[in-house]
């Protein structure tokens, strides 16, 4: 596979703005970084397509630069283009890469060139004292749109409620883009459904003007009754050597099959998730902030079925085998007040 070489520009490629993220590679030979001027600075940083199949934060990114392509943007803007390379081929990430939001820095993984690639978008944006960054993903099951968050201070939860009163908290897994940018600037990933669903473009691109508009972050404290605020307890993965599937009762677990609806709500103590092939050893792997399996204090496996243990709530529940296999089936969640 090709290294992996940052390409930075002071203004956008002739064409760009007309391609899919599908034909990017056409202009860019790999991860971009374009900075644009704007009437107010410190700029606002944009990443999009960490992950090659989510194109909502792309295609919103079109429809705002092309709706004010003849005007100065409000604020100056950086817009990093990830994983062009599997954007071509509609994948999250091609087999022999890593995953593009495990990859900055914080990463426990071990990818010289795409830590070097991230290390190099943060060093260019310190350097320029970025006023804030957000990250445009989609996920693969069903689910609201939502924001994640790394800190819980004001400034954060301000620039994630412009896109919606739903915040996470999380700090696992390491590495991903806005927990690098948290030590910069206020800095969120904001996720918006699955590609393709109505309003999804609209929404991140409403999000994104918005955040060019916003001059500085109000100094009040947000009001508790104004968000609905959860934190992530727990990255649940299937292990590598485990079969599994939905409404299929020969693999190791066999999972119910209407798991994607469970997303954002909140179950109770023995609720199914699934079954246990009877006499399979097969188990569910849950790990907490600290990389610790707590997966037999979640889950209880009595009469081979799989049963919470807790009153949790699910979020990316996907039904799609190749992105359980690359990344998790699903993250576990407890609501979290906020003091007044």
């Amino acid at each position: 596979m090709a290294p992996v070489m940052l390409t930075q520009y002071d203004a956008l490629p002739p064409g760009l703005l007309d391609l899919p993220a599908a034909r990017l590679g056409e202009v860019l030979p790999g991860p971009a970084l374009i900075h644009l001027p704007g009437r107010r600075t410190p700029p606002l940083f944009v990443s999009v397509l960490l992950h090659g199949n989510e194109d909502t934060g792309w295609q919103a990114a079109q429809s705002v630069l092309q709706k004010i392509a003849t005007v100065e943007l409000p604020r100056a803007l950086s817009l990093f283009i990830g994983n062009v390379e599997a954007a071509r081929s509609g994948l999250r990430r091609l087999d022999g890469q890593p995953d593009y939001n495990r990859v900055w820095p914080g990463s426990e993984e071990t990818h010289p060139a795409e830590l070097a690639t991230m290390q190099q978008v943060v060093d260019a944006m310190r350097d320029r004292g970025v006023f804030a960054s957000i990250d445009i993903h989609n996920n693969t099951g069903l689910n609201p749109h939502y924001a994640c968050v790394n800190r819980l201070e004001p400034n954060f939860l301000h620039l994630a409620m412009l896109f919606s009163r739903i915040v996470v908290y999380f700090i696992r897994p390491r590495g991903v883009q806005s927990a690098a940018f948290a030590e910069l600037c206020p800095a969120v990933t904001v996720e918006c459904g699955k590609p393709g669903t109505p309003g999804s473009v609209e929404h991140a691109a409403a999000f994104m003007e918005a955040c060019l508009h916003l001059s500085e972050f109000p100094a009040h404290p947000v009001a508790p009754h104004d968000v609905d605020l959860f934190h992530t307890v727990a990255t649940v993965k299937v292990p590598e050597q485990v079969s599994f599937g939905f409404a299929a009762p020969d693999a190791d677990i066999d999972f119910v099959p209407e798991l994607d609806h469970y997303n954002f709500r909140e179950l109770a103590r023995g609720d199914l998730l699934g079954r246990v092939r009877p006499g399979s050893p097969a188990r569910l792997q849950a790990l907490d902030e600290n990389g610790e399996d707590i997966g037999d204090r979640l889950f209880d496996y009595r009469e081979d079925g799989i049963t919470l243990r807790k009153s949790l709530m699910p979020a990316m529940l996907t039904r799609d085998e190749r992105v359980i296999r690359q990344d998790c089936l699903c993250y576990l969640m407890e609501r979290i007040g906020m003091q007044a």
